[in-house]
């Protein structure tokens, strides 16, 4: 999946040469010809990276760039300025008004290419460094079955005992039951959040619909119910949602159910760290690297195989033939537990409260260490 960048200049030639320069790179552009618009543009589409010109009619580049630094929602976007102005005092001021680089007018498209490409690997890396605050992990099952929706609400649950202040959220619409699981029945608030317009989705209107479990770990629910998989709403409402859960919950979890669609093709380059989860059959090996390859490859560097084993079977497997069908080191592998697992359901508390002393809890917590151990270190 290609970044966004949001591209501001009241030229109209120069918004079409940059925009160009840009999509032929690969890069998804959008547009805005004034300060107001942009600053707008910026809370409603999310982008990657603002390219932003200085001179504009209603609102000069240098106040753009310091209203969005001064709001926690748009202050982590990297910031280029892009002028004709050429004095040191005007760099000056841009870099004091937070931008990240500073262009001149004209450009070589190389010399573009390269600062765009620079500046949002940096802030790539710069977010998967910030020690498991404000990340999103995904837990993505290879099949329908693969405990996706036990390991997001126990991962959660154990990054809550380490101290941490985690959000667990549920996007599989229609078929949600981390609810069921958290004994808190029907209820929902993803689904309310989605049918909202894409520019009113902002943490406040989050926050709102959060649940707290007794345990004190919070979440976002989806339902059962079939309606709520007909709701109708862009992809990119989605996104805003994963932003605003992650101003709010240090990390947050995310059910993203099984397989793939375009749900899914979207929220997977929000993710910081996938949780890819199998069971160690050579079928669900199959659509487990068919999967794979669908994913960006920027993503796939970021996922992490965990076996689950739902039964025992003597036909399973080896550990380290399913490594070697992968192409990957597993990160963790959880035991079969059916009784705890619905005993825990049925009580409405997480695994790794119910039974912390279990072998499967003890898996889980050493899974949410582990992953805890790989978004903390350099990319």
């Amino acid at each position: 999946m290609s970044e966004k960048i949001l591209i501001v200049d009241d030229d109209l030639d120069s918004l079409k040469l940059i925009g160009l320069m840009l999509q032929r790179h690969g890069y998804e552009v959008i547009a805005a010809g004034a300060g107001n618009q942009a600053i707008s543009k910026a809370f409603s589409e999310h982008p990657d990276l603002i390219i932003l010109d200085v001179m504009m009619p209603d609102m000069n580049g240098y106040e753009v760039c310091r209203r969005l630094r001064a709001n926690p929602e748009t202050h982590p976007i990297p910031i280029i300025m892009f002028t004709a102005k050429t004095l040191i005092d005007d760099k000056v001021a841009g870099f004091e008004a937070g931008a990240d680089d500073y262009l001149t007018k004209p450009t070589h498209p190389a010399e573009l290419a390269s600062r765009v490409k620079s500046i949002l690997q940096r802030s790539a890396n710069q977010r998967r460094k910030e020690v498991g605050k404000g990340l999103a992990i995904g837990v993505l099952g290879a099949k329908g079955g693969l405990a996706t929706t036990t390991l997001t609400l126990n991962i959660g649950a154990a990054l809550k005992l380490a101290g941490e202040n985690p959000i667990v959220a549920d996007f599989r619409l229609g078929t949600g039951n981390l609810g069921m699981y958290m004994g808190l029945g029907r209820a929902g608030g993803m689904a309310t959040v989605l049918a909202h317009p894409l520019a009113e989705i902002r943490p406040n209107l989050v926050e709102k619909e959060l649940i707290t479990h007794p345990t004190g770990l919070r979440a976002l629910l989806c339902t059962a119910r079939p309606k709520e998989s007909l709701l109708n709403f862009p992809t990119e409402s989605s996104i805003s949602v994963v932003k605003s859960l992650r101003t709010l919950g240090k990390p947050v979890v995310i059910d993203m159910g099984s397989g793939y669609n375009t749900l899914i093709s979207r929220l997977q380059v929000e993710m910081d760290s996938i949780i890819l989860t199998v069971d160690p059959i050579a079928s669900t090996l199959v659509m487990a690297r068919e999967l794979m390859q669908e994913l960006d490859p920027e993503v796939k560097k970021r996922v992490h195989v965990v076996v689950v084993n739902r039964h025992q079977m003597n036909a399973q497997i080896a550990w380290h033939e399913v490594e070697n069908a992968l192409g990957q080191e597993l990160l963790a592998i959880i035991s079969p537990a059916p009784e705890v697992a619905a005993a825990a359901s049925e009580a409405g508390v997480p695994l790794v409260n119910y039974q912390p002393t279990a072998i499967v809890s003890s898996q889980i917590v050493k899974l949410a260490e582990g992953l805890n151990v790989t978004m903390r270190s350099p990319a």
